[in-house]
C-alpha cells in the first residue's frame, strides 16, 4: 500500500500508464516505418481473425472511446483497409471486417510488434516478462 503522503509516481496506476506510454512510444516509432498508428495496427489485429466486430466490441478491444473509432474506422474504410457489412442477424448492426489489403498491411505490422516485444524479452528476460504479463493479468482478471 502507498504511503499516504507518496508522490504519485509511487502510484500503480500512474506507472502503469506510464509504461503503457512508453510502450506505444517504442511500438509506434516501429510502426510508423509503415505510416501507421498504433491504434490502427490494434483494430487491425482485433479483425484479422476474420470475424466480423460490431463497432461497440471493436470500441471494448482496442480500448478507443466510439467517436475516436468512428473516426479511425472511417479512414481505414478510406484506405481500404476495412470494410462494413450490415449484421445479417441484425440490421440496426454494422460489422467491420479486414479487407486482403489490411491483411497484407497487418502482417507487415504484426512482425515489427514481434520485433518490439523481443526487444522488451531481450532487456529484461522471458522470466521477468512472463512473470509481469502473468501479475498484470491477474490484476486485469480480479477487476472483473
Amino acid at each position: 500500500m502507498a504511503k499516504p503522503n507518496a508522490p504519485i509516481t509511487e502510484h500503480l496506476a500512474y506507472l502503469l500508464a506510464q509504461a503503457n506510454r512508453e510502450i506505444n512510444r517504442q511500438l509506434e516509432l516501429r510502426l510508423s516505418k509503415e505510416g501507421v498508428p498504433v491504434e490502427q495496427w490494434r483494430i487491425l489485429k482485433v479483425l484479422s481473425d476474420g470475424n466480423g466486430h460490431s463497432m461497440g466490441e471493436l470500441a471494448d478491444a482496442v480500448l478507443l472511446n466510439h467517436p475516436t473509432l468512428t473516426k479511425m474506422i472511417d479512414r481505414m474504410v478510406s484506405d481500404t483497409l476495412v470494410y462494413r457489412v450490415q449484421d445479417p442477424n441484425d440490421r440496426r448492426k454494422v460489422l467491420m471486417f479486414i479487407s486482403d489489403r489490411g491483411k497484407v498491411l497487418s502482417k507487415k505490422l504484426n512482425t515489427l510488434a514481434v520485433d518490439q516485444e523481443e526487444h522488451i524479452l531481450e532487456s529484461y528476460g522471458n522470466k521477468s516478462t512472463s512473470e509481469l504479463k502473468r501479475l498484470l493479468e491477474s490484476l486485469i482478471d480480479s477487476s472483473n
